[in-house]
Formats: structure tokens, sequence, C-alpha cells
């Protein structure tokens, strides 16, 4: 007997899906509208706390309940960790180039630069601003967000879509447009930049078979780079 399936309907390569936990597609999807209002809600709103600290203890005990354990955000021990942390450098490596010399370039055209965060005043030249910040980059930003953006939200958006390729493709560039506006305060180019950063992130998550430490692992590296380059004072 053949299968009626098309190939859109198979997930994508890699990709450990399964079926949506307890609560089905509408659950899924109803979580994830639920995940965009609060990234809009402080983002944009300003009438929500800060959204990763949310979407990390959503992520949690949703993964808790509805499929019985944290590890189907992705946080599973990857078959190899030297590979893992290849793939992970070589999307960090895209990630800045790209950015560096074509989205800074293409945005100066329209936009002005994008606005820093707050702390980043504070790392030139001081060796304990830099580290307190470095620890801001691997716990708050690369564990957090993607623990946030591309385990929970990314896989509750796919379910919602069946967990068909395409749902995937589209669960991707849907979050990582919601990346970009969880840097509304960067302004304009920053909205892009992060928003292109977040496109690569999910592709990395895809790429390794839904292993969320590879796009934590590049996250980390990216933002070290920009503190490094801060300290030094390499950085505009």
């Amino acid at each position: 007997m053949t299968s009626s399936t098309s190939p859109t309907d198979l997930p994508p390569p890699h990709v450990r899906t399964g079926a949506p936990g307890r609560g089905g597609r509408a659950l899924s999807g109803l979580e994830f509208v639920f995940g965009a209002a609060i990234v809009l809600g402080h983002n944009i709103w300003r009438v929500l706390p800060n959204e990763v600290p949310i979407l990390f203890s959503l992520a949690l005990v949703s993964a808790k309940l509805r499929e019985g354990g944290w590890q189907e955000l992705g946080l599973r021990r990857p078959r190899s960790w030297p590979r893992t942390w290849a793939i992970a450098a070589a999307a960090a490596l895209v990630r800045i180039l790209v950015g560096s010399l074509a989205l800074d370039p293409l945005s100066a055209r329209f936009w002005p630069p994008s606005h820093s965060p707050a702390m980043a005043g504070r790392v030139p030249h001081h060796p304990l601003a830099a580290l307190s910040a470095l620890a801001v980059v691997w716990t708050f930003a690369a564990f957090g967000e993607e623990v946030g953006y591309r385990g929970y939200l990314t896989r509750r958006a796919a379910e919602s879509g069946a967990g068909t390729r395409l749902a995937w493709v589209a669960a991707t560039i849907a979050v990582s447009i919601l990346f970009g506006y969880g840097h509304y305060y960067k302004g304009p180019a920053g909205v892009l930049d992060s928003g292109f950063a977040g496109l690569v992130l999910g592709t990395t998550y895809l790429a390794t078979g839904g292993n969320l430490w590879a796009p934590i692992l590049a996250h980390g590296l990216i933002d070290t780079v920009s503190v490094v380059f801060l300290f030094l004072g390499w950085a505009n």
C-alpha cells in the first residue's frame, strides 16, 4: 500500500516533532498567541515586565505538563558535542558576517544605528563590567531566550500547524520576527538585525534535529564576540 502523505506533511529533516502533547494543536496555538502577546506586551506596549523570564517559566511548566519532561524543548544531550560546537560556531560566523557586511550597511541607508543595551556603555576597558556582561549573555540571553523563543514558541507554533515541514518553516520565520520585536528598544535597524539573528538561530535549531544546545551555544558566541569588541573598544 502506498502512502498518501505528501512531502509537506513531513517534518523538516532530523527534527523530532511528534504529536502535540496534552491539549493538541488548539492548545499549542493558544500558547503561541499568548507568548507572542507577552513579547509585544513588554517590548512595544510596555505593559508587562521582561518577557524572557515569563517565557522561560511557561516553557518549563508547559513541557512538564504536556510532554512530561523538559527534553522536548530540545534540552537533550547532543550525539556529538564537537559537532554541536562546530555548527554553533558556523551559525555565529554567518550571523556576524552577514550582519556586519550586509545588514548594517543596508539599514544605514534608511535608519540611524541601532541602540545598544544599557550595560554596553560600562563594558569598554572595564574587566568586571565585561565579565558581568558575559554572565548575562550566557544565562539570560543565550539560555533564557533560546528556551523561550526557539524551544517553546517555535515548537508550539509548529505544532499548531500539525508539525508539517511548512509549519516548522513558518514557525521559524514568525518567531524570528517576534525575536526582532523582542529587541524593539534598539530601533528599526536593531529590529531587523535581531530578526535576522533569530532566523539564523531558528535554522540552527531545525538543522540539529530540534536540539536546543546548538542555538544556545551560537547565541552565546555571537554575544561574546560583541562583549569582547566592546571591551577592547573596537565596537562603534
